[in-house]
């Protein structure tokens, strides 16, 4: 019987296992090489072991991450920048958690099932983003594009290490991951987070509340100290990634506009360099 080592090599290995499997089960989404991509084509870096078969890939494109707590305004931001750089004239994709066509009905039908254990739910989330990184992410940065994610694996990392997962655990289960160009936080205050939750919804969501974790019978006491926690796992990780905190309180034009200068002058001072 094969063992499972609970790590990234694991997801490696699989994910070796069933790639020919995976193509013909998937439809691959082309992406067409852009002349606006005017960036060399350099190695991909990684935050651990690197995928054997992509070793030798490299990318042209952009890789910028926008993270934050459910309700702080990460999707609104994310469809504003991208009409931005679009007007500008740049190719982009936007990607996020739990879209691969492969496992992401899987991940939604298990949460409303309750079905799954804390580092099962993990290798199910590491499986998605897997499948999302072959099939989307590479290919849309060889050919030149900017990537724009809606939360990466910062997310399912603080996710983890708030549920009680060994954060060394997380770190080299998604070790195959690519180190982003850019990565954004959205800082926003618990009491500002549930009223932002309320305008946007009639009620919490389990998950995003840490139900789970029995932190108290009063859901909306659960919810506000569940995103203390997982706002305190983010200070944490801030140095280690390269975390770039934005005051995610202020009007979303404000944030818009600061995000906006930020990717200005990362993308401007790329050019100048290539």
């Amino acid at each position: 019987m094969h063992q499972i080592d609970y790590g990234g090599r694991f997801i490696v290995r699989k994910i070796e296992q069933k790639r020919h499997y995976l193509h013909r089960r998937i439809k691959r989404r082309k992406v067409t090489t852009l002349p606006i991509a005017s960036i060399d084509a350099r190695p991909m870096e990684y935050y651990g072991h690197i995928i054997p078969y992509l070793q030798k890939t490299e990318i042209k494109g952009r890789f910028i991450v926008i993270e934050g707590p459910d309700a702080s305004g990460r999707s609104t931001q994310i469809t504003m920048i991208t009409s931005k750089l679009e007007s500008d004239g740049h190719a982009v994709l936007n990607t996020g958690l739990r879209r691969s066509e492969l496992i992401g009905e899987g991940i939604l039908e298990a949460k409303r099932n309750f079905v799954l254990g804390k580092r099962t739910l993990s290798l199910f989330y590491a499986a998605d983003f897997a499948d999302q990184l072959e099939n989307r992410i590479i290919p849309a940065l060889r050919a030149g594009y900017i990537v724009l994610a809606d939360r990466y694996i910062y997310t399912l990392m603080a996710r983890d290490a708030v549920r009680g997962i060994r954060r060394i655990w997380s770190h080299n289960l998604f070790g195959f991951a690519i180190k982003p160009d850019l990565v954004f936080y959205l800082d926003v205050s618990p009491d500002e987070l549930v009223h932002r939750v309320f305008q946007k919804n009639s009620s919490l969501d389990y998950y995003e509340s840490g139900a789970d974790l029995g932190l108290s019978d009063d859901m909306l006491d659960s919810f506000m100290i569940y995103q203390r926690l997982l706002a305190k796992e983010f200070r944490r990780m801030q140095k280690r990634y390269g975390i770039d905190y934005i005051n995610g309180n202020r009007s979303i034009a404000e944030i818009t506009t600061d995000l906006q200068q930020r990717i200005d002058k990362f993308l401007n001072i790329d050019a100048l360099v290539t």
